[in-house]
C-alpha cells in the first residue's frame, strides 16, 4: 500500500496532520495557559487526528483508486494557517488541511462513492474510539477515556464539516450523486457529534 503513496504526498499528510493537531489542541486547552496540558492534548490529538484525518483522506485516495484513477493529498498552506489561527483566537477549527485531487473525469456515481468514503470511515472510527472510551471506564484508566472521548469528538466533527453540501465538501457531492444515502450519512454524523457533546 505505501508504494501508493509518493514521497510528496506523504509529506503533505504529515505536515497537515501535525498542523491540525495544533489546532485541536488549541481548541481542548482554550482559556488555560498550561503547557503539560498543551502538551498532553498535543499527544492525544496526533493520535484521534491523525487516524482520524489521515484514514479520511486515504479513504478519498483508494477508492478513486479501485475506480481506476490516480488520486493524491495536497495540503493547502493558507487553510492549514487560518485553522491553527481560529483556533487560538476563536475557538474553531476549520479542518480543511487540503484535498484529495483525483485525476481524470469521474462520473456522479463514482464522485458520490470516493466523497462518501472519508466520511463513513470517520464514522467507523467513532465507534473504534468509543470503544475505548467504554474500556477506559471499564478498567479506570484515565488516558483510555481520554482518548475515546477525543477521538469520537474529532470524528464526529471531521465527518459532519465534510457531510456539509457546500462547496467543495464532500456532502455537496454525495448529495448530487444519491440524496438518500447524503441523509444518513448527514444524519449519522450529526447524530454522533451531538452524542460526543452532550452525553460523552
Amino acid at each position: 500500500m505505501l508504494e501508493r503513496i509518493p514521497q510528496r504526498e506523504r509529506r503533505d499528510l504529515l505536515i497537515a496532520w501535525v498542523a491540525i493537531a495544533v489546532a485541536f489542541s488549541l481548541l481542548y486547552v482554550r482559556g488555560t495557559i498550561n503547557p503539560g496540558a498543551f502538551v498532553l492534548f498535543f499527544a492525544v490529538s496526533l493520535l484521534t487526528v491523525g487516524v482520524g484525518f489521515v484514514l479520511h483522506e486515504l479513504a478519498h485516495k483508494f477508492a478513486a483508486m479501485h475506480f481506476g484513477y490516480w488520486a493524491e493529498f495536497r495540503k493547502d498552506n493558507t487553510m492549514l494557517i487560518v485553522a491553527v489561527i481560529l483556533a487560538a483566537l476563536a475557538g474553531v477549527v476549520f479542518a480543511a488541511p487540503g484535498a484529495t485531487v483525483i485525476y481524470g473525469s469521474t462520473t456522479k456515481r463514482e464522485n458520490g462513492i470516493i466523497s462518501a468514503a472519508g466520511p463513513v470511515t470517520n464514522l467507523a472510527l467513532c465507534a473504534v474510539f468509543y470503544a475505548l472510551f467504554l474500556a477506559g471506564g471499564i478498567f479506570g484508566e484515565y488516558i483510555l477515556l481520554l482518548i475515546g472521548l477525543m477521538g469520537v469528538q474529532i470524528n464526529a466533527m471531521i465527518a459532519t464539516f465534510n457531510m456539509l453540501p457546500v462547496s467543495v465538501l464532500d456532502g455537496k457531492k454525495v448529495l448530487a450523486w444519491n440524496p438518500a444515502v447524503f441523509a444518513v450519512l448527514f444524519v449519522a454524523s450529526l447524530g454522533a457529534l451531538i452524542g460526543a457533546l452532550m452525553f460523552l
